[in-house]
């Protein structure tokens, strides 16, 4: 079993559901039990927030936690030949460079606040690669929902399937899925499923991947026109579009979690509302791959939840939220010529509790008694490029970096402190991953 921890947070400013108030918060055996002044808990240690802000941990919902090593990968390649050069790496990777690798990129995504995150393996068949993903992930302390990669169509071009070296029987990945949940009770880590795009799963193999995942309960992620290519070669292969190639064989319902988006038209949004999928928005990928701008206003009206992601870093090239929270709204108001959007509110809830429903936990934004103790303390005074503090919301979206991330606790247990790991040595990981070279 993991660590839980109890302690009283005194000396902060907390972002409840109602907004930004003073007070203290009750942290007791990995759940908040109380929001503001503590006497009855007299008994329990006291952490000093300084005067900070205490938010709730970011929900990271998409990333590739392998690709941690491969920063600056492809880089000025269109999508299709950006995964084909990735997919090398993909196919080449060993344990060790996979827990080094998500070692790092789970680590800068615990110092840029994120206490939970979305990993969305590509399919292997190499139990090793997943046991050195999962070694580092649980060193780290971090929250995890872990996709595990399927497919169950071959194409060495990617164009209408996957890699046939990175392919298994689709009966034997969701076996081994089964498998690592046994493994993993009692940890931070749950599983997923991890479907690469539309065109990887023949309609057989959506079929069963439902069918599999509605019986267990599991979130299912998926690349969904983060180009044209999805579009262009469903129509091309099964006569439909992407959007109705999946609806068809049953693949949109609420716990799909559809990656990108950023070709979804009227029609997409429209059915995405009706089956209650939720949307993971990952602006800066976006930008760096030249793809495009995600409707993300026209999918908020529409109904849908959208959640953020930082992707990979072979497309990113950073694992930092605060960097994504603020470029998905700056690029939504640059594409829009309109100053007002996506404010604070609306981004901290896409990347908070907008997650909610389709990881199968509560959806609110803000911090609230009952809440695993998932948090992240600000610390303004951190950075001088910060301060003087006008509005904190404001200032977190419009000038935060790392530098201001001061603690972040995962079930009560800080496992950043002061900015730093308490749990992995920074100079020592350092040290590994340039030797990689």
């Amino acid at each position: 079993m993991e660590s839980v921890a109890s302690v009283v947070i005194t000396e902060v400013t907390v972002y409840t559901e109602q907004g930004w108030a003073p007070g203290e918060v009750v942290l007791e055996d990995g759940v908040v039990s109380a929001i503001g002044a503590a006497p009855a808990h007299a008994d329990l240690p006291r952490f000093d927030g300084g005067g900070g802000y205490l938010l709730p941990g970011f929900v990271n919902t998409h990333t590739h936690l392998q690709q941690a090593v491969l920063r600056g990968a492809g880089e000025g390649l269109p999508l299709l030949e950006w995964l084909r050069c990735v997919g090398e790496h993909t196919v080449a990777a060993t344990p060790e460079q996979t827990y080094l690798s998500a070692l790092a990129g789970g680590l800068e995504l615990l110092r840029s606040g994120v206490t939970t995150v979305v990993e969305h393996m590509w399919p292997s068949p190499s139990d090793e690669i997943h046991q050195a993903m999962i070694r580092a992930l649980r060193e780290l302390g971090i929250r995890v929902v872990l996709g595990r990669g399927i497919a169950d169509r071959a194409d060495i071009t990617r164009k209408w399937g996957l890699d046939p070296r990175l392919l298994q029987p689709l009966d034997e990945a969701l076996a081994h899925v089964d498998e690592l949940d046994k493994q993993l009770v009692g940890t931070r880590i749950t599983t997923a499923l991890a479907v690469p795009n539309p065109r990887c799963l023949t309609r057989e193999g959506m079929a069963a991947a439902r069918e599999y995942a509605q019986a267990t309960g599991k979130t299912v992620s998926i690349h969904v026109l983060e180009t044209a290519t999805d579009d262009d070669m469903c129509r091309l292969h099964a006569r439909a579009s992407a959007v109705d190639y999946l609806d068809a064989s049953g693949f949109l319902w609420d716990r799909t979690l559809a990656v990108h988006c950023v070709n979804l038209d009227d029609h997409g949004r429209k059915l995405f509302a009706e089956r209650g999928v939720a949307v993971s928005y990952n602006p800066i990928s976006n930008m760096r791959l030249g793809s495009g701008v995600a409707p993300v206003p026209e999918m908020l009206a529409a109904g849908i939840d959208v959640t953020l992601g930082v992707d990979g870093a072979a497309s990113n090239d950073t694992q930092d939220m605060l960097l994504a929270l603020r470029m998905g709204a700056y690029l939504q108001r640059a594409a829009h010529k309109k100053a007002d959007l996506l404010g604070f509110e609306q981004m901290l809830r896409m990347a908070t509790g907008a997650a909610g429903r389709v990881l199968g936990r509560p959806s609110h934004t803000g911090i609230a008694v009952g809440d695993r103790a998932d948090l992240t303390l600000v610390r303004f005074d951190r950075d001088f490029a910060c301060l003087p503090v006008l509005d904190p919301g404001a200032t977190l979206l419009t000038a935060a970096s790392q530098r201001v991330i001061d603690t972040v606790w995962v079930d009560g247990e800080p496992v950043i402190r002061d900015g730093v790991s308490t749990r992995v040595d920074h100079q020592d990981l350092a040290q590994r991953l340039i030797r990689m070279r």
